[in-house]
C-alpha cells in the first residue's frame, strides 16, 4: 500500500525485453536502502526489486502491467516518480494507494495560475471509472485532488514543489500518464452499476 506522497525520482539507465517482460534498471537516491522482493511504485505502478546493484535495481514488468499503464513506453534516460510501500504506523498524508494502475490517460491542457499550474487528463469512462469534485486521483503516483471534475476529464492543481520535485514537471500536451481512480469510489461505482 502507498499513499502517493513521492519520495524521490528515479532514472532509467537500461531497458532489457525478455519474452513478454521487461525488466527495467533504474538509478535512485533510495538503492541502498531496498531490499530484494520490496515494493516501489514506479510512476505509481507497483513492481518488486529483483536485483540490486550499488546505486541501481532492477524491476520486472509482465505483460499484464505493460498492457495497462505506460511502463512499456519508458526509454533510457526517462525520470520516474518513486515511492517506497507505507510502513505501518506512518502517517498517511495522501490517501490509500494500492499501486494497481486503473487505466492510462493524457494530459489535455495545462495552465500556468501565477503560483500553481492546473493539470487537465482525459480518460475512458467506458471502464466505470470516476471521479468527483475533491475527491481523490493518483496520477503517475501522486496523490492529488481533484478540482474540476467532468465526465472522461479531470483536472487537478499543482504547487509549485511538487511540479519541482515530479515527472509533472516533464508534462506537456499529450503526455500519456498512469491513472489509479480512488478505491472507494470504485467499489460505489462497481455497487452502483450490478444489476
Amino acid at each position: 500500500m502507498f499513499t502517493g506522497i513521492i519520495e524521490t525520482l528515479g532514472k532509467v539507465t537500461n531497458l532489457v525485453k525478455e519474452k513478454e517482460n521487461l525488466h527495467i534498471t533504474i538509478e535512485s537516491n533510495i538503492t541502498g536502502e531496498l531490499k530484494i522482493d520490496q515494493s516501489v511504485a514506479h510512476n505509481g505502478v507497483c513492481l518488486t526489486v529483483v536485483e540490486i546493484n550499488t546505486d541501481k535495481y532492477v524491476v520486472t514488468a509482465i505483460k499484464e502491467t505493460l498492457d495497462k499503464t505506460n511502463i512499456g513506453d519508458l526509454v533510457v534516460g526517462d525520470v520516474v516518480n518513486l515511492e517506497r510501500a507505507m510502513k505501518l504506523g506512518d502517517r498517511l498524508d495522501g490517501h490509500i494507494v494500492q499501486g494497481h494502475v486503473d487505466e492510462v490517460g493524457e494530459c489535455i491542457n495545462i495552465k500556468d495560475m501565477k503560483g500553481s499550474t492546473v493539470f487537465t487528463f482525459k480518460y475512458n469512462t467506458a471502464s466505470d471509472n470516476i471521479t468527483i469534485e475533491k475527491g481523490s486521483i493518483t496520477v503517475n503516483g501522486v496523490s492529488l485532488t481533484v478540482v474540476n471534475s467532468k465526465k472522461e476529464e479531470f483536472s487537478v492543481a499543482i504547487i509549485p514543489y511538487t511540479l519541482e520535485h515530479t515527472t509533472f514537471r516533464d508534462f506537456k500536451k499529450g503526455t500519456k500518464v498512469n491513472l489509479e481512480f480512488d478505491v472507494i469510489g470504485k467499489y460505489v461505482s462497481r455497487l452502483t452499476n450490478l444489476k
